[in-house]
């Protein structure tokens, strides 16, 4: 297998094309294509969304979106084509975007995946990621799914003001 020459950026309005075809082919087969390239740019153009791409070469082998709030993000999408997949591609998205999260001052990252999708819970564990909850019907109603976690930072104890007393001597 040939070394890859990996690198991660942002991703850009020609990049929408391919990513919700990657979408498409290798997250929602089966349920209906929703992260068509008209979605996928309107995330793109959110202030609260980060997209990314991973590139070999020219080649975009590689997506992640997540949706950050107030003190949660959202691992909205991620794949990898199958031939980069165990690769080590989709393990430097998910550090670009923890390293982000980390910066941004969010609590935890949460995630949705297929139940029977054995290689991605797996994935998701080894980096640190839980099972919350199941999600009975969660993928339009066809297909159960599982709610992961990863909790980045407890909450800061909210500071409490204390009056104090100027006592002369």
């Amino acid at each position: 297998m040939a070394s890859i020459d990996l690198s991660v950026r942002l991703a850009i309005d020609s990049d929408a094309e391919t990513i919700a075809a990657m979408s498409r082919d290798l997250i929602e087969a089966g349920l209906g294509w929703q992260y068509r390239p008209s979605r996928i740019r309107e995330l793109m153009a959110d202030r609260a969304t980060v997209t990314i791409v991973g590139c070999d070469h020219d080649r975009v082998v590689g997506f992640a979106v997540m949706t950050f709030g107030d003190e949660r993000a959202h691992l909205v999408l991620m794949a990898v084509v199958p031939e980069y997949q165990r690769r080590g591609v989709a393990s430097e998205l998910l550090r670009w975007l923890l390293e982000s999260a980390v910066v941004a001052g969010t609590t935890a990252i949460h995630l949705e995946l297929r139940e029977h999708n054995v290689p991605a819970l797996g994935f998701y564990r080894a980096h640190g990621f839980s099972e919350a909850r199941e999600l009975p019907g969660y993928y339009r109603g066809r297909e159960a799914g599982i709610r992961m976690a990863r909790v980045l930072r407890s909450r800061a104890p909210v500071p409490t003001f204390r009056r104090t007393r100027r006592v002369d001597g």
